[in-house]
C-alpha cells in the first residue's frame, strides 16, 4: 500500500465524515453510506447515552473537525515535509497508542499519523471513548482493505510493540514513563489553553472565545481554562458576549459540577468571585480550572506576560488572543480546530514515527 494510497483512503473517509457532520448524505458516498451511514448515526446516539459528556452535538463537532483536516490537499501539504522519510521506511513497526477519553475521538490524530507513516497501529482505548474510533477503523478497512493488517485495538496488555504514544494525567504519565522506559515514547501530560484579553475585543471575538471555553464542556486540553486580563478589567462585556452559551447549564453533568464548585467557593467566602449562573470566574494563578469555572489573572505588561507564558509553556497547550504582541497566539474560536501540524504538547508526532 503506497503513501498516496493511504492519503487517498483518508481523504475518502473525510468526505464520508463531512456529510455525517452536516447530516446531509451525498450521492458520491452512496456505497459507504449504504454500509455505514445509518449505523454511524445510530452509534453516535448510543455513545451519547453511554457517556453523557459526549453529547450528539459535541460528537458532531469532533467529526466535523476531523473531516476538515482530511481534505486531500491538506493531507498532502501536511505530509510533504515527511514524504521522503516515509518512502525510505521499508519496515513497518508496531506502535502502541494509549488514548485519553476526555473528548470524542481525541486519539484520531495519532491514529492518522501512525498509519500515514507506514507503521502498524495498536490502539488501547479509554473506557469513556471506546466505540467511535473502532467504527472509523472499520470504515477505513472497507475503503482500503490493506489497512486490516495495520490496525488493531486491544483491551489486554500491550506487547510486541517498538514504540508507544501515551496520553494521560500527570500522575499516569509517571507510570507510563516507568513502564515503557525501554521503548521509544511520546508521553503527554496535563495541559490547558489560555486566553489573553486586552479589553479591546469585539463582542463577536468574545463570543468566539466562548466556544473555546464551552465546547466539550471545557474537558479538552485545548479548551480555554484561564483568562489573562489587564488590571482593572471588568467582565461585564465578556459575560454579555457569552450569553449565547447559557443553555449549557441545562446539561445535568455540567450543572452538577457548576453547582458543586459554586457551593464550595461560597462556603469558603472566596474573594473576587464572579457568577452569571452558568460560569464562575475565579481569580487564581493556576491554569487548570474545574468544570463550570474559568480562572483569571491580571497582568500589567505584555512583555512580562509573554515571559510568564514562555516559562510555563509545559503547562499550556495553546494560547488564544487577538493581540499581535502575544507569541504563538491563535484566533478566538480556533482552539478546538487544530491544523494537522498543530501537534499536541508541541511534539512532532510524524518526526517521532520516522525515527522509530
Amino acid at each position: 500500500m503506497t503513501l498516496d494510497n493511504r492519503i487517498e483512503a483518508f481523504s475518502t473517509l473525510g468526505k464520508f465524515l463531512k456529510q455525517v457532520a452536516q447530516d446531509e448524505p451525498i450521492t458520491s458516498q452512496s456505497a459507504l453510506n449504504e454500509l455505514y451511514y445509518n449505523d454511524f448515526k445510530a452509534l453516535i446516539a448510543q455513545v451519547a447515552i453511554y457517556n453523557p459528556w459526549f453529547t450528539e452535538q459535541n460528537i458532531q463537532k469532533a467529526i466535523a473537525a476531523i473531516a476538515e483536516n482530511l481534505d486531500k490537499n491538506s493531507l498532502q501539504t501536511f505530509i510533504a515535509p515527511y514524504r521522503e522519510g516515509i518512502l525510505k521506511n521499508k519496515k513497518a513497526q508496531q506502535v502502541a497508542v494509549i488514548m485519553a477519553g476526555n473528548i470524542p475521538m481525541v486519539g484520531f490524530h495519532d491514529f492518522l499519523c501512525v498509519l500515514l507513516s507506514g507503521h502498524r497501529f495498536i490502539g488501547k482505548l479509554s473506557s469513556d471513548d471506546k466505540y467511535l474510533l473502532p467504527f472509523l477503523a472499520k470504515i477505513m478497512t472497507t475503503i482500503a482493505p490493506a489497512f486490516a493488517d495495520y490496525i488493531e485495538f486491544t483491551e489486554g496488555q500491550l506487547k510486541n510493540m517498538q514504540a508507544v504514544i501515551a496520553t494521560g494525567s500527570n500522575n499516569t504519565a509517571r507510570y507510563f514513563e516507568y513502564y515503557f522506559s525501554k521503548y521509544a515514547t511520546i508521553i503527554r501530560k496535563n495541559r490547558n489553553a489560555v486566553a489573553v484579553l486586552t479589553g479591546k475585543e469585539t463582542k463577536e471575538e468574545l463570543s468566539q472565545l466562548g466556544n473555546d471555553i464551552f465546547q466539550y464542556f471545557g474537558l479538552g486540553c485545548r479548551n480555554v481554562s484561564k483568562l489573562f486580563v489587564p488590571r482593572a478589567y471588568t467582565f461585564d462585556r465578556f459575560y454579555e458576549s457569552i450569553m449565547i452559551y447559557k443553555d449549557i447549564i441545562n446539561i445535568n453533568k455540567y450543572a452538577n459540577n457548576y453547582d458543586y464548585n459554586r457551593t464550595v467557593y461560597l462556603m469558603s467566602s472566596e474573594p473576587n468571585l464572579f457568577d452569571n449562573n452558568f460560569l464562575l470566574l475565579k481569580e487564581s494563578t493556576s491554569y487548570a480550572s474545574p468544570i463550570g469555572v474559568l480562572f483569571y489573572e491580571f497582568y500589567d505588561d505584555i512583555a512580562q506576560l509573554n515571559a510568564r507564558l514562555e516559562k510555563d509553556a509545559e503547562q499550556i497547550q495553546c494560547i488564544v488572543s487577538a493581540d499581535v504582541g502575544i507569541k504563538r497566539a491563535i484566533p478566538f474560536g480556533q482552539a478546538q480546530r487544530p491544523a494537522l501540524n498543530d501537534y499536541a504538547d508541541g511534539v512532532d508526532t510524524m518526526q517521532f514515527l520516522l525515527s522509530v
